[in-house]
């Protein structure tokens, strides 16, 4: 059975916590993106570091623009990172371009972490209102050169639709989709139910090509979600990098991302953000 344990063991003062990374995009309203990852990192008690591909010009109504970084500069943060602190597990998120992705992947491979460090791939396609944040031409580097490294890889219905072409809309069909999307080579491939509204459980799906896990929560009535893909796959990889297996990982992840959602607060004019910051009010 998963640990349903809801927290990570802290380092004592003065000792290294352990240290994880996130490759994302950042959120100029502070809502999702890396921003959010960071948050996640700090309560969760875990040094985390950043490779910034992205910057986003967006607020609570959506996403005006984004600039992405030179790949170059990328890449080198990942290496500089990896040379000197070392990651204990990554993540991605918005990776915007086929030369992003390649650059990620490349490095990933030439500072020998491939196979020896998890890889959480949350593969951001569009906001949560539907402005792309991955370039359409991108799809084809994402499935057949980043998610092959993943350990897991953390789709939302619509992230699912895009790289395997399957409309989720029962468990029928999430386990079609999680059997495709593992077929494209990741270790895991956890489906995630936040976005199939008609039902009254948030039901993700994980899979290993043999064996699946479901793991099921209440659904929050909230329409103030935003982040929260970006926030479980932070915890997720928080839990893979204390060396827990990726379903204990991934039952911590559910549990902490529900209580953040639980804890959503309304900001601007749109759509809030889930309460990263859940852990200090107990």
């Amino acid at each position: 059975m998963a640990d349903t344990t809801t927290s990570l063991p802290l380092a004592p003062p003065g000792q290294t916590p352990r240290r994880v990374m996130t490759i994302a995009g950042s959120d100029s309203g502070g809502s999702a993106g890396l921003q959010a990852d960071m948050r996640a990192f700090a309560m969760l008690g875990v040094h985390g570091s950043a490779a910034l591909t992205a910057v986003t010009v967006q607020n609570t109504l959506g996403v005006k623009a984004f600039h992405e970084i030179p790949v170059d500069v990328v890449a080198g943060q990942i290496s500089a990172v990896a040379s000197d602190i070392g990651i204990e597990a990554a993540k991605t998120g918005m990776l915007a371009s086929t030369a992003i992705i390649r650059a990620v992947v490349a490095t990933w491979l030439a500072e020998g972490l491939d196979g020896t460090v998890p890889l959480v791939v949350d593969p951001v396609c569009a906001s949560n209102v539907g402005e792309p944040l991955l370039h359409a031409s991108a799809l084809d580097a994402l499935r057949d050169e980043l998610i092959p490294r993943a350990t897991l890889v953390t789709p939302n219905l619509d992230e699912v639709r895009l790289l395997v072409g399957i409309d989720v809309v029962d468990d029928v069909t999430q386990r079609d989709a999680a059997r495709a999307l593992h077929a494209l080579g990741p270790q895991w491939a956890l489906i995630k139910g936040g976005h199939l509204r008609t039902s009254r459980i948030s039901s993700d799906l994980l899979f290993d090509g043999s064996e699946f896990h479901e793991f099921a929560a209440a659904r929050v009535d909230t329409r103030h979600d935003h982040g929260a893909g970006d926030t479980l796959a932070a915890a997720i990889t928080a839990a893979l990098a204390h060396g827990r297996p990726v379903p204990d990982a991934v039952a911590f992840g559910k549990l902490w991302v529900t209580e953040c959602i639980r804890g959503a607060y309304p900001l601007g004019h749109g759509l809030g953000p889930v309460n990263g910051m859940v852990g200090l009010h107990g």
